[in-house]
């Protein structure tokens, strides 16, 4: 059991590193702006907290380590969906990544933000409560595309070194 958790936190690290590599380029290459972890934090703070703030998040003050605790929560995710991942693939895939797997399974994790982050940020269903929905759909499916991309990348690692 504990050598699948170290598998599951070094592909789901290694992964969302990915991620957040491509959106430090599309950001820097192309103006695209990633989500705020930093909002992430505060929601969670202010469902610790059990606040009854009814604006969105965007729209109310910062809480004292927001940013820590969104960006480790964003973390932590990753490496809860490689575990996910690699318990549906099985030991066959780790053995043998292959990429559509991995690209699937990162389209599917897109279900977390429509489903559950965006709402609780106040942005409504899949964004539907934004200026721009789709824009911000198109955006969460490239980033958890990218997800899925680097499960495969770090599956190819993790295969190579042990």
């Amino acid at each position: 059991m504990s050598e699948q958790i170290v598998t599951a936190f070094a592909i789901g690290i290694g992964a969302t590193l990915v991620m957040d590599l491509v959106a430090l380029g599309l950001k820097y290459g192309v103006g695209l702006q990633s989500l705020n972890y930093a909002l992430v934090g505060r929601w969670c703070l202010s469902l610790a907290g059990g606040a009854a703030d009814r604006r969105p998040v965007p729209q109310r003050p910062a809480i004292r380590g927001e940013v820590a605790i969104g960006w480790g929560l964003h973390y932590l995710i990753g490496v809860i969906f490689a575990g996910v991942f690699l318990a549906w693939a099985g030991d066959g895939w780790l053995s043998a990544p292959a990429p559509v797997p991995a690209l699937g399974f990162g389209v599917l994790t897109v279900l977390a933000p429509f489903l559950v982050l965006q709402p609780g940020l106040g942005a409504g269903l899949a964004a539907r409560r934004t200026s721009h929905p789709w824009a911000a759909r198109a955006k969460s499916l490239l980033a958890h595309l990218s997800f899925g991309a680097g499960l495969w990348l770090a599956g190819v690692g993790w295969s190579a070194l042990v």
